[in-house]
């Protein structure tokens, strides 16, 4: 009887904790698809989740909009996204995981990379303009707020007049690529915190790291 009783109600418990929307969470990595566009500035999202699904041991797989995983943390339920919409149609893809996943907006995290910081420099904001970056543009227009979580990694603004574009789109120096390792790792502890401690007390603990 015991055994049953477990059996039964344990189930439901599990359930109760997949399907409960307080639970479940979307880890957004902004980039743009294609061998051209690997390891270059703009892709830091991508990068960031990549690394993070290695220690987790995850695996990402082609779906609807985007590469898609899903990992547990502390009892939480986690959808990892790198969408291939390209960046400027970066909202379609977080929209539709959003609904599908039945996730609160509260949930939800956008990696991203930010030329208003110094390379390095992470920064959680749980709202803001879009900074002239076009992936967070056009997320605000397709969820129509501003109300919404975003991890900015600096990459730094070492470019001359006119050429920006060149530089996000450009690959990493070799400095840069030295100190990747060390901010790959804070970054996936913050994305981890995020999950279980929440935006405030990780802001209050990584910001400026």
């Amino acid at each position: 009887m015991l055994k049953l009783f477990n059996k039964l109600f344990g189930s439901s418990k599990q359930l109760l904790q997949e399907t409960d929307p307080m639970k479940k969470f979307l880890i957004v990595g902004l980039g743009n698809i294609g061998p051209k566009y690997d390891d270059t500035r703009h892709n830091i999202g991508f990068k960031i989740l990549d690394f993070l699904a290695e220690q987790e041991g995850f695996t990402f797989e082609s779906s609807k909009l985007g590469a898609v995983a899903t990992f547990k943390h502390k009892g939480k339920s986690v959808v990892c996204l790198k969408p291939s919409t390209y960046m400027n149609l970066s909202g379609k893809a977080v929209k539709y995981w959003m609904d599908k996943e039945n996730i609160n907006l509260e949930n939800i995290l956008v990696v991203t990379d930010d030329i208003n910081l110094p390379f390095g420099s992470l920064r959680l904001k749980g709202k803001g303009s879009d900074g002239g970056h076009n992936g967070l543009k056009d997320i605000q227009n397709v969820l129509q707020t501003t109300k919404y979580n975003r991890f900015r990694f600096g990459v730094g603004s070492d470019f001359s007049k006119g050429k920006q574009v060149d530089y996000v789109l450009g690959q990493w120096d070799d400095d840069q690529q030295k100190a990747m390792p060390e901010r790959l790792k804070i970054s996936a502890d913050l994305i981890r915190s995020f999950i279980f401690a929440g935006a405030k007390n990780t802001m209050n603990q990584f910001n400026g790291k």
